[in-house]
């Protein structure tokens, strides 16, 4: 199991604990707009289409596919050694939005862009799950 201490954490805050609460059960959430069916991420308080503050909190399918990406071969900090090199992505998820995250569980050499992918979980504590994908 890999030791998530000394690892940057993310905060919730008022916008983003409804997202958070939703990784922590493992399930992908975007927001949606109720007037213009907009699907976004990251979160905010009013759509970015049409600038509405109907904006609800939606399960999003989890599967996307992988639009850039690159492959770290330097840990950012001592905390993310076990991990090194590692695939950091940005994932077109199939609702629309891109979210950037890491690819794991695969052989880096075999990443490419256009690749299918799906969500994946890892627990960092009790409160903080983080979104990761997997090849497909």
């Amino acid at each position: 199991m890999i030791d998530h201490s000394g690892k940057i954490f993310p905060r919730p805050t008022v916008e983003t604990a409804r997202y958070w609460e939703g990784c922590r059960n493992h399930e992908l959430l975007i927001q949606q707009c109720s007037d213009c069916g907009h699907h976004q991420f990251y979160p905010r308080i009013m759509c970015t289409e049409c600038a509405s503050r109907s904006v609800e909190w939606v399960p999003a399918s989890g599967r996307g596919k992988i639009k850039s990406f690159t492959i770290m071969h330097r840990a950012i900090t001592k905390a993310y050694l076990a991990e090194a090199p590692y695939v950091i992505a940005l994932i077109g998820l199939d609702e629309g939005p891109t979210m950037m995250s890491n690819v794991v569980q695969c052989e880096l050499k075999s990443v490419e862009i256009g690749m299918k992918v799906e969500v994946t979980f890892e627990d960092w504590s009790e409160e903080i799950s983080i979104p990761k994908f997997r090849l497909v």
